[in-house]
Formats: C-alpha cells, sequence, structure tokens
C-alpha cells in the first residue's frame, strides 16, 4: 500500500509499504479522510521535541487525526466493526498500570501515539492498524470531513471544559488556528461568550460566525473569565494569566518552540487555578455528539482537501492554490 514516510528532517516521500494486518485484539481501517496538523509539520521539520528526547525516530509514519472504514478485525475482535466508519484515539496506554486503570491512558509511562511516537504507523496511508479498544464509532450521518476533525475537536473540548465557564460568562481564546477556532465554537454552543485573539482576523472566523476577534492592539478591556491559550508563541502563556479575573481559570493547550516562564507569585496572589491539556481522548465521544447532532459544524475549518502525493508539499508550508480560508488541510489516500 502507500503511505506518507518521513525519512528525515524536511524530508517526506510517498512509499510502496506492506500493509497491516488485523492482529489479535486490532482492526485494519481503510482511511477515508486524515488531517495535518501542527504536530505532522514538526515530526517534517525535525523541531518536534520528541526527535531531541529519543520518543520518536525517523523513518516515520505520520498522521493521527483521521477517520475510516473497518475492513477487517482480528482474533478477539467484535465482527461488528466491519464496514464501520470510525475514528480513534491517538493515545495508547499499557492498559495495566495504575494511570491507565484510573483512566489516564493519555499519560501512561509506556504511552504509544499513532503516527507520531515509538513507531507506531500513523494515518497519512491507505490503510491503518489500531487496537479495537481505541476505536470511536462515527453515525452513518457523520461525513468523512467531520471524522477527521473529531480528534481537534476532542482537544478543544477538553480545554473549552477545563475552562469552568456557565452560559453567559466570558471566554478568551489566544490563538486562531484550528484549535483555537473550536474551543471559540464549543463556547458559543454552550451560551458562552466566545472571543479570540491573535496576529490578524482570518477569515474564516467570519465564515464561522465569530465576530469577537482581535489582536493585542484591539483587545477590549473585559472580565475575562477564563483564558485559553491555544497559540504557540512563549509569551502569551504569562498574558493569559494576566488577563485572567482572579479566582478563574486559564488553560494551557498550546506549546510553544521555547520554554514559557510564568511568576507564580501572580497566580498565587490572584488565586488563579491553571489547567494543561494534553490530548483529546477524553473528548472524542463529546466531540462525536456535538458534530452529530449538529450543536456545531467544524467543516468549514478545512481549507482543501488533497491526496497523498502533496502531503510533502502541505507540510513543507505549501497551501494549495484553490484553498478556502479554512486553516485545515486534509489529506484522502484514494486521490
Amino acid at each position: 500500500m502507500r503511505a506518507l514516510v518521513l525519512t528525515g528532517p524536511g524530508k517526506a516521500e510517498v512509499q510502496e509499504v506492506e500493509a497491516p494486518l488485523a492482529a489479535p485484539g486490532e482492526v485494519v481501517v481503510d482511511v477515508e479522510r486524515a488531517g495535518v496538523c501542527g504536530t505532522d509539520v514538526e515530526l517534517f521539520t525535525g523541531e518536534m521535541s520528541y526527535l531531541r528526547t529519543g520518543r520518536s525516530w525517523y523513518p516515520l509514519r505520520p498522521g493521527h487525526e483521521w477517520t475510516g472504514v473497518v475492513s477487517a478485525v482480528g482474533e478477539g475482535v467484535d465482527g461488528g466493526w466491519l464496514g464501520r466508519r470510525v475514528t480513534g484515539d491517538t493515545m495508547l496506554g499499557c492498559g495495566h498500570c495504575d494511570r491507565c486503570r484510573a483512566g489516564h491512558h493519555h499519560v501512561c509511562a509506556d504511552m504509544v501515539e499513532i503516527g507520531i511516537s515509538r513507531g507506531r504507523p500513523g494515518a497519512l496511508a491507505e490503510r491503518l492498524a489500531l487496537p479495537a479498544t481505541a476505536l470511536h464509532a462515527l453515525p452513518d450521518t457523520m461525513d468523512a470531513t467531520l471524522g477527521a476533525l473529531v480528534e481537534p475537536g476532542a482537544n478543544a473540548l477538553r480545554a473549552f471544559r477545563a475552562a469552568g465557564l456557565r452560559p453567559g460568562e466570558r471566554l478568551l481564546v489566544l490563538g486562531t488556528g484550528a484549535i483555537g477556532l473550536l474551543v471559540a465554537l464549543f463556547a458559543r454552543a454552550e451560551g458562552v461568550e466566545a472571543h479570540l485573539m491573535g496576529l490578524h482576523t482570518p477569515d474564516v472566523a467570519r465564515t464561522l460566525g465569530l465576530t469577537g476577534v482581535w489582536t493585542r492592539e484591539t483587545l477590549p478591556e473585559l472580565p475575562w473569565h477564563a483564558v485559553v491559550d491555544a497559540s504557540n508563541a512563549p509569551q502569551l502563556p504569562a498574558l493569559a494569566l494576566d488577563l485572567v479575573e482572579p479566582a478563574r481559570r486559564v488553560v494551557y493547550i498550546g506549546l510553544a518552540g521555547t520554554p514559557s516562564t510564568l511568576d507564580t507569585r501572580d497566580l498565587l496572589l490572584r488565586d488563579v487555578t491553571a489547567v494543561g491539556i494534553l490530548g483529546g481522548s477524553a473528548g472524542l465521544a463529546g466531540a462525536i455528539a456535538a458534530y452529530a447532532d449538529a450543536s456545531l459544524d467544524a467543516r468549514p475549518l478545512v481549507g482543501a482537501t488533497v491526496g497523498l502525493d502533496a502531503t510533502a508539499d502541505v507540510l513543507a508550508g505549501h497551501r494549495p492554490d484553490d484553498a478556502g480560508p479554512g486553516p485545515k488541510i486534509h489529506i484522502d489516500p484514494r486521490l
């Protein structure tokens, strides 16, 4: 089968690789759609910290935002999965340690990330193998575009929930990329007044009906009942703490390429709670439900869908000429 392979920093090519088989407890999925994420870009450029710590290495087959149809099941797997459109958890824990048993498999010491770490092949390929326990079934009414937006939506939903807001309260999201926009959409769907701050006002925000979009210079002086940092700027974690109302919450889901600093005296003296969000595991079911009942439509976030052969150019920062305003590029391995 065909799969995208990262062979070194800045090097990617589509190769013929051995097709996966359904091992005991696993399934094989025919991939219909896979999203390109900032993590994939960092793995391509070589900037991803995992490459320095030895958690990831080349050659590497990326892709962790995906949807597809189950085409084979291994021994011990319910045959009812065959033919189902699914997505899946990126993070695979060992299943038996204290963290996994407590429902925290995403921080298991032996956790493997599909398409990211410890050699587990990803979904930028024609087929993908993964444990059946990681599967999430999608309703028949959900198309492949939404299906491949479940994973980023799950991350955004976890970040929004961690903000602890009630309807009518006000949220500020730092960062206007896909995750930041999704956080704002989930907030709006729950009756929260959502604002975003970025370097500019993206056209897709208007398409999504998000009107409270500001730059640092135009940001109004309002009481922010929670702030979510969904950026990659090292100075914004401290700004989030400065902006949030005392005794409320800041949520950190963005990762800067260099260390960020916070003055914990400010955190303490303002009685602010800081929450870190790693991965969307606990938000997958909620994101699927929100997409299925039309609480929000995330499809405008997808600017273009291209074939596997165009993926290396996308990772290198080239947008298709006919791409719309959405920041996300999807890959259809069948094209």
